[in-house]
């Protein structure tokens, strides 16, 4: 079961960063023009990814109700479902959660566009109080929750941004490749930024220490995983900004590079679903 709910908060977590981060990019990049092509291709997958997040935060609700009553035959019992959502503070956040979820759902297949942005951005952040965030009580939770709001934010604005960059670069038509670039780099400086403040306040809230010990264990050991892969990120995005001039001769490099970026930021993702279950020793 532990297995199945890291699987279910990867999906979940993916789809969710995805679908945030591809609508603040989208203005950013190409403005509010109406872009056929892309707007098309991100509709395909906006879609399928709404729906992969509603049918695995439902699995992750029933993997937490069947953790909680200790038995994997009470998930699918109604009265344990409910339990769990009107008696504890991760049902009451998920009710939430999944009505967000629902709505954004319903907002695509009625193709009402603007509410897009705005439903991404609560469904993203009331992923925040799930796991370790709710650690702590009182003011001290209040400002970690928010520091962990922050810090997904600024996960699915670079992960989301790196798929719409994909997209672009696909497209066999003439992009302003350059001023693109230029642009998502000018965003991404911030986003790197907010990143590393947020995640070393997470640390030290979480551990006590500015890096948990042992090193090579537990979660410790996973911590160092998700960093390692997180520089991998930005020395590609640091590669892939300095060689900015002459991106339409090498598109398909570029692209390359990009779609590693972004595989690079997956794995990370898997990295803190896994985080997420383990304790981060106190």
């Amino acid at each position: 079961m532990a297995t199945l709910l890291v699987l279910c908060r990867f999906l979940h977590f993916m789809a969710v960063l995805l679908m945030f981060g591809a609508s603040v990019f989208r203005p950013l990049l190409l403005g509010t023009k109406p872009q056929p092509a892309v707007d098309r291709q991100l509709a395909r997958l906006t879609g399928p990814l709404a729906w992969l997040a509603l049918g695995s935060g439902v699995a992750w609700l029933l993997l937490i109700s069947a953790s909680m009553a200790g038995s994997d035959l009470l998930a699918l019992d109604l009265a344990t479902v409910q339990l769990v959502l009107g008696k504890t503070f991760f049902g009451q956040v998920w009710s939430v959660h999944l009505l967000l979820n629902g709505l954004l759902v319903l907002s695509l297949l009625t193709r009402c566009n603007r509410a897009r942005l705005p439903l991404t951005t609560l469904l993203l952040a009331t992923l925040a109080p799930v796991g370790h965030g709710a650690m702590l009580s009182g003011l001290s939770g209040q400002l970690l929750i928010l520091n962990q709001a922050v810090h997904l934010l600024c996960v699915g604005a670079w992960l989301g941004g790196l798929l719409l960059l994909v997209l672009l670069l696909r497209q066999t038509q003439h992009t302003p490749l350059e001023e693109i670039l230029q642009r998502f780099s000018g965003v991404g400086y911030g986003l790197v930024a907010g990143l590393l403040v947020t995640g070393l306040i997470n640390i030290r809230v979480l551990t006590g220490q500015f890096w948990p010990t042992p090193l090579f264990s537990g979660f410790a050991l996973i911590l160092l995983i998700k960093a390692l892969l997180e520089a991998g990120m930005l020395g590609l995005a640091v590669l892939n900004r300095l060689r900015t001039q002459d991106c339409q001769q090498r598109r398909g490099q570029l692209q390359t590079s990009v779609l590693l970026e972004w595989l690079l930021g997956a794995a990370a993702v898997a990295a803190v679903s896994l985080l997420g279950t383990l304790p981060p020793m106190l």
